[in-house]
């Protein structure tokens, strides 16, 4: 994408925009697939943040209001910043297991993609602060402040005016190039750098993410009400699920990537060659039964550098039970539940009386649970019709 550059005398001598075109340089030689660079006018993204957050639909995520409108002003969270430097890293796994042959699969636990491999926020973090020690080597000290996922930080309508992609209906980013599989993160600066166009919405008239959905968490197009959403209810509360919700939830026990798996524009994907984003311990298609008797210390050893490790034990065999719950009705899970039917938790024993319960029952009628996994359609079914809206 060409840089809107700033005025000048001579644009091509102007030095911010050669060192604009250095960031992008560095930025792929330290991993980045894209750079853009975007002033901090969120003036068009505030008002539908502010009520996202008064209508309640980010549940017990009480920290995304508790900064009040510094997410939305980079200047007030970072003083004398004037420029968001925007990256995004590409995470999709080349060897993992098919996503839906794990979801088909009952007796196996869903986890998101992103969460197969190595924690991305080190990774990234780390890479975002030797592209500012790089322009520090160029052009010398300047005031900077990196984030990913760390702080009050509107980063996807950022990345959207930094030209990286634009919002979706699921309300992930979305690039024409590569689809939606891809980390973010910024360098808050006070360089004048020139800025980048925004990406135009492509979305058209399709609803693919609005359709699979299996809990209808996407209330409307770019409207996303966490507290229905898989990703929120395993990953961020820490409460109980609740109960209508789960029969829904099929075998996803960390997060949920159904809306991204039926997005047209992820025909485009590009596995990634990132070592540390391969899966571990065989979590891209792992058995719930294993899982479930997972001691906490084994637990923590197994998921030791991954995102999954944040959850903690506790919410982990919640998740689980609700899996197994939802798996097909056999023996052997009714007997790996009952191990935790006395669980010190209130939390994983109610689960667990809710799991035993709906397997107790698929036994007794000899047939199988409802386990909420919609028939997916995309790009590549030759009897799909959701093509992207720009290529029909």
């Amino acid at each position: 994408m060409r840089a809107r550059c700033t005025p000048s005398a001579n644009p091509v001598d102007d030095p911010m925009t050669e060192l604009a075109a250095r960031i992008r340089n560095w930025g792929r030689e330290l991993g980045f697939h894209q750079v853009g660079i975007t002033d901090t006018d969120l003036s068009a993204a505030e008002p539908q943040f502010l009520e996202w957050l008064q209508r309640g639909f980010h549940g017990d995520m009480t920290y995304m209001a508790r900064h009040g409108k510094r997410r939305s002003r980079p200047a007030q969270l970072h003083p004398g910043t004037i420029r968001v430097i925007s990256a995004r890293m590409d995470y999709l796994p080349e060897k993992a297991a098919d996503s839906r042959d794990v979801l088909a699969d009952g007796t196996r636990g869903f986890i998101a993609r992103y969460a197969l491999g190595r924690d991305y926020h080190k990774l990234i973090r780390k890479r975002l602060q030797q592209l500012a020690d790089r322009i520090t080597e160029s052009h010398g000290p300047f005031g900077y402040r990196a984030f990913v996922d760390s702080a009050p930080v509107l980063e996807k309508p950022l990345a959207e005016k930094a030209g990286l992609g634009w919002i979706g209906k699921h309300t992930l980013l979305i690039n024409r190039r590569v689809g939606s599989w891809f980390f973010l993160g910024e360098l808050y600066t006070d360089l004048p750098l020139p800025t980048d166009r925004p990406a135009l919405d492509h979305c058209g008239s399709c609803t693919a993410c609005m359709d699979v959905c299996p809990t209808r968490a996407i209330v409307a197009p770019y409207r996303l009400d966490a507290r229905l959403c898989i990703s929120y209810l395993t990953i961020e509360s820490h409460h109980g699920i609740p109960e209508a919700l789960r029969p829904l939830m099929g075998n996803r026990v960390f997060g949920c990537d159904d809306c991204q798996l039926v997005c047209p524009w992820n025909k485009f994907a590009r596995p990634t060659d990132e070592g540390d984003f391969h899966p571990r311990h065989g979590l891209d298609t792992p058995e719930l039964v294993a899982l479930f008797r997972w001691t906490e210390e084994e637990f923590l050893r197994r998921t030791e550098g991954s995102a999954i490790r944040r959850l903690g034990h506790e919410r982990w065999l919640r998740n689980l039970a609700v899996g197994l719950g939802n798996a097909p009705p056999r023996e052997d899970v009714l007997a790996a539940l009952a191990e935790h039917r006395d669980h010190p938790s209130a939390m994983v024993r109610e689960h667990v009386a809710w799991a035993m319960e709906r397997q107790k029952k698929g036994l007794e009628q000899g047939g199988t649970l409802h386990r909420g996994n919609r028939q997916m359609e995309t790009d590549s079914n030759p009897g799909s019709d959701r093509t992207p809206a720009s290529r029909r």
